[in-house]
């Protein structure tokens, strides 16, 4: 699939559907209108189709990869970051310099331009602690990769992932949507989300309830994760279960370390 979003953002989405990245990973193609340098966010999995699909969109009308940023180091956005070097020559950033090629890495706060599009780096740990989000300011969009799906709520992935921060995350997200600088979000996953404010308060709300029952479960004498999973997510399809148990185990380091 692919579908021009917003006049600086084109998604190409991976065919790699599946329970972790729903419809597929989203890769970004991003460009300044009427210029021809193109940054490309998390070009996905190691599928050259759909590398194919994002060099053909990159091209259009002259465009040039100019650039390529990782948002975290999962490999269903990072698995072709050696041959998207070697078919590009574009430099790759990331937060962690292990997926880097022929730059350094990014810093938070970091403000970037690539042929005039503006692009600032916004460190947001939890989910992984390589979590970056990066926000358009001219169009006032943020590229939220995994720390906020388009549907669906995302997976504090223990032992990288850790609650506490990605708690902050969310709480310095919903500062930019609540001050009008975030209007819209383009996720890792899933459709686009206009109603950033409403969405990262669910996401708040979610994980204030979630915390509330492993504390419960914990109560009642559920002393591993699993045991906490079969409770708490009992109504959840198993087939995410390992999930659940990561998330969990986040979980019951943050009320651990409180």
């Amino acid at each position: 699939m692919t579908e021009e979003v917003t006049p600086r953002a084109t998604l190409v989405r991976a065919d790699n559907p599946g329970v972790m990245t729903l419809d597929g990973t989203n890769t970004w193609v991003l460009r300044e209108p009427g210029r021809s340098g193109v940054v490309v966010l998390d070009p996905g999995p190691l599928d050259e189709a759909h590398l194919q699909r994002v060099l053909d969109v990159a091209g259009h009308d002259g465009g040039r990869v100019e650039l390529v940023l990782y948002s975290h180091w999962h490999p269903d956005h990072t698995d072709a970051i050696d041959r998207f070097f070697e078919l590009t020559g574009a430099p790759a950033r990331a937060l962690d310099e292990k997926w880097c090629r022929g730059a350094a890495p990014l810093a938070d706060g970091e403000l970037l331009d690539v042929d005039g599009l503006e692009i600032r780096v916004i460190a947001t740990p939890g989910h992984t602690m390589d979590s970056i989000c990066l926000v358009l300011p001219a169009e006032d969009s943020l590229l939220s990769a995994d720390t906020i799906l388009g549907k669906g709520t995302t997976v504090v992935a223990h032992p990288d992932g850790a609650l506490g921060p990605y708690l902050d995350s969310l709480h310095a997200i919903r500062g930019l949507a609540a001050s009008g600088e975030v209007a819209r979000i383009l996720s890792g996953h899933g459709p686009v989300v206009d109603e950033p404010l409403r969405v990262v308060d669910e996401y708040l709300a979610h994980r204030a309830e979630r915390l509330q029952q492993v504390r419960d479960a914990v109560a009642a004498g559920d002393t591993t994760a699993m045991q906490v999973v079969e409770r708490v997510y009992a109504d959840v399809d198993r087939s995410v279960w390992f999930a659940a148990e990561m998330s969990v185990r986040a979980q019951l380091e943050y009320l651990a370390q409180s």
